[in-house]
């Protein structure tokens, strides 16, 4: 099967050492766990990773599909202008989904942004560092419902199961911002319910449970993945997976959830 593997990583800058320095120690279960994610993408022996980021272009009505030869990580918005690391671009996966956007009447439009969003770069400098040659495809989400994420991740699966390569899928997305007083988000009582509800139904692969989730609970919930996850969700259907967590913290008011989606 083309489809190799699949997981969600989170994405806080502190991850990137320059960056989080000692605050790094405050997150060294996410670490330990994307270090052990990317230990499984490796065995997988990808020729590709997409992966869906909630930081790149976003637009109300249309999902965004990257093209470029190449990408390079870009952290200076976080002070950080040392850490720079260059992918070769996905060439072949992005029109291919282009035109079948086109005729399932789901709007994505092509890209050609080199600079990685944090959303992207961070999970790719952690699982990417023994593949050298893989080729990456960021995606964006959009402004649209959440069934039409899920039925862009059905289409996405469709063009992927056509393809000659193997392809690995990571939806990059921290969960709520709200869990603490000093959280980003303030504290919100949404918050805590919202990871603790989206782990339950991941782990029961219950995307019913996740079109139902009220909107309004979604922005109180100052979530970030939930569409990522939701996309991703739509590129599993019908396919058999067994969901391993391996590390959810949130020492400074942000959930962040490591996870592999163990393909059968």
């Amino acid at each position: 099967m083309p489809l190799v593997f699949a997981g969600i990583a989170p994405h806080p800058p502190l991850l990137i050492p320059v960056i989080g320095k000692d605050s790094l120690q405050k997150i060294a279960k996410t670490k330990a766990a994307l270090q052990k994610l990317e230990e499984d993408l490796y065995l997988s022996k990808p020729d590709c990773v997409v992966i869906i980021s909630p930081h790149g272009p976003l637009l109300a009505d249309a999902f965004t599909l990257h093209y470029s030869a190449t990408y390079t990580t870009d952290f200076r918005e976080f002070g950080d202008l040392s850490t720079k690391q260059t992918f070769n671009g996905e060439m072949q996966l992005p029109p291919e989904i282009r035109s079948a956007s086109k005729r399932n009447g789901i709007p994505a439009t092509m890209v050609t942004e080199e600079k990685l969003d944090h959303g992207a770069g961070v999970p790719l400098i952690y699982l990417t560092s023994h593949l050298p040659n893989v080729t990456v495809f960021p995606i964006g989400f959009s402004g649209f419902d959440s069934k039409t994420h899920l039925d862009f991740g059905y289409l996405v699966k469709d063009e992927i199961l056509k393809s000659n390569k193997r392809i690995a899928v990571v939806a990059s997305g921290d969960l709520s911002h709200a869990l603490t007083s000093d959280a980003p988000g303030g504290f919100n009582a949404a918050g805590p319910e919202f990871d603790k509800k989206i782990q339950e139904l991941l782990a029961s692969h219950n995307t019913t449970g996740m079109l139902n989730l009220d909107a309004q609970f979604l922005t109180a919930a100052a979530e970030c993945g939930f569409r990522s996850f939701l996309i991703l969700m739509g590129i599993l259907r019908n396919i058999n997976f067994s969901y391993q967590s391996y590390a959810y913290e949130a020492p400074f008011g942000v959930g962040y959830l490591t996870a592999h989606f163990l393909l059968s």
